[in-house]
């Protein structure tokens, strides 16, 4: 399986859109979003292209590909709008003999998450900031945001495929790659 592996999209139809571009383009099998799908959140400035609604009628058809889970942004209401579960705290994919946690980041962290069997990866967004590493017996990807990236970093997303994570720009470019 492929998956193509985003967060924080907080409501920028702008930005999921360019991000769904690269989801067609690459094929994948499934999209990870990992949680604060329509909301921009308090803490943060209206994102450009903030249109909610059209956030909802771009991911509803492909709502048997998206595996979800909830952000510190997510509210029930959310749920009434988007066609696939996105409340759950946390998902588990299991892709052979590699454990993939799919999570927000608010509540679990990478040194607090039900560890399963086989190699463990941590994914979560949450921090907009993202990183690809191996942290003794777990490897952590954060694909950063699609939205609002900080620390004046790109718009990043990740994709896993056989064993292999990857981050990268929409522009393509490959900032980290990871060998399970």
């Amino acid at each position: 399986m492929r998956y193509f592996i985003i967060s924080d999209i907080h409501g920028s139809s702008l930005y999921l859109k360019k991000a769904l571009a690269l989801f067609k383009e690459g094929n994948y099998d499934y999209l990870i979003i990992l949680g604060d799908i329509l909301y921009h959140g308090p803490r943060n400035t209206i994102p450009e292209g903030y249109n909610p609604q059209e956030v909802v009628s771009l991911l509803n058809p492909l709502a048997k590909q998206i595996i979800a889970c909830r952000g510190n942004c997510e509210a029930e209401v959310d749920q009434m709008l988007l066609s696939f579960p996105c409340l759950s705290d946390y998902n588990l994919i299991v892709d052979g003999k590699v454990s993939l946690f799919a999570t927000h980041g608010h509540l679990y962290t990478s040194d607090n998450f039900p560890m399963s069997p086989g190699t463990s990866v941590f994914l979560s967004g949450h921090t907009h900031l993202w990183v690809l590493e191996q942290k003794d017996e777990v490897v952590i990807c954060n694909p950063g945001s699609i939205t609002l990236p900080k620390e004046n970093r790109p718009h990043t997303y990740a994709t896993y495929e056989d064993g292999t994570l990857f981050v990268k720009d929409f522009e393509g470019n490959i900032l980290a790659k990871l060998n399970l």
